[in-house]
């Protein structure tokens, strides 16, 4: 069963798979091609003898039809020697599909798991070898800057994962936080306080004790819920809308979730989980409209948002 930091960064390469090509170009120095299309594909590969093979993302950069560059992205919390084995077929068999260059990215919340991925895998064909792209706690930045993290929230996010034990990483996240619309601030909070340490965590809840935030985490709504009871009648009133907003939004994951079980679609974990996490209620509708006529769940995804204010 993946844990809620693998869904929560499957999560934010979904969101906005942009981030993908940026991390290889910007902080791996791998070529992928730019001012194209970037778009989440499906994920469902197989290959000969019929073998299912579901990475955790798979990312199109250019025409949907006719890509110019695919990423596979896999998140990995420990070492796994079976894992070794299944990376390259997800290569060979994305380029099978798609005829273009693959670029394998591993996400490793810890260091010792990234050096073993970054290990080059030897495969019985010969000649192909597959050295994957990794970004670990060495290869995220300390973003200690609000207008940096309110820029490339993403990237802020993996900065607090890495480095939110350190006061002013935090301090330049919940600082953001301010400067996102508001339709996007809560769902990259929920990000972050998933994503970080239980030392981080209480990071950041002194930067919120002395300060007045929304409600946005598990923690921020427990502990200004008692606060509200003793005067924050406004603040009481943002919870409330905090809470019906919450339960629209998982209403439209339901009805995701019911079309596609009722037209017979399979729906991955990973998917499934994304789906019920989401709180975009525009972006909701749109799956809910798209459920109706897909023939996989990676056709809700497939398709860029067409206002991406974070892409360049």
């Amino acid at each position: 069963m993946p844990s809620p930091l693998h869904d929560t960064l499957n999560m934010l390469f979904r969101h906005r798979p942009q981030f993908a090509v940026e991390m290889l170009r910007d902080h791996l120095g791998v070529d992928v091609p730019g001012g194209l299309p970037v778009q989440v594909a499906s994920n469902d590969l197989n290959d000969r003898p019929s073998v299912d093979l579901r990475p955790d993302v798979v990312i199109t950069v250019g025409p949907r039809h006719s890509p110019l560059h695919a990423i596979v992205v896999e998140i990995q919390q420990r070492e796994e020697p079976g894992k070794l084995q299944a990376l390259p077929r997800y290569a060979a068999a994305l380029w099978l599909q798609l005829a273009c260059p693959i670029t394998v990215l591993m996400v490793c919340p810890k260091a010792r798991t990234a050096k073993w991925a970054a290990t080059p895998i030897r495969t019985s064909l010969p000649g192909y070898t597959l050295t994957c792209q990794v970004i670990g706690p060495d290869q995220i930045p300390v973003v200690t800057d609000a207008a940096e993290a309110a820029a490339h929230p993403e990237l802020a996010a993996l900065s607090v994962m890495a480095h939110g034990e350190q006061p002013p990483v935090m301090e330049a996240f919940v600082a953001a936080l301010r400067r996102l619309p508001d339709e996007y601030a809560p769902q990259y909070y929920e990000y972050a306080y998933r994503l970080a340490t239980q030392a981080a965590r209480q990071v950041m809840e002194r930067i919120m004790e002395t300060t007045t935030w929304p409600v946005y985490s598990p923690f921020a709504r427990q502990h200004y819920g008692k606060g509200l009871e003793v005067g924050r009648a406004e603040g009481r009133e943002e919870g409330r809308e905090e809470g019906r907003r919450r339960g629209r939004a998982e209403g439209e994951a339901r009805a995701v979730l019911t079309i596609l079980e009722a037209r017979r679609i399979p729906v991955s974990e990973s998917d499934r989980a994304f789906i019920r996490a989401c709180t975009d209620l525009g972006l909701l509708d749109q799956w809910v409209r798209r459920a109706a006529t897909a023939t996989s769940s990676a056709d809700l995804f497939a398709e860029p948002r067409e206002s991406d204010q974070y892409d360049e």
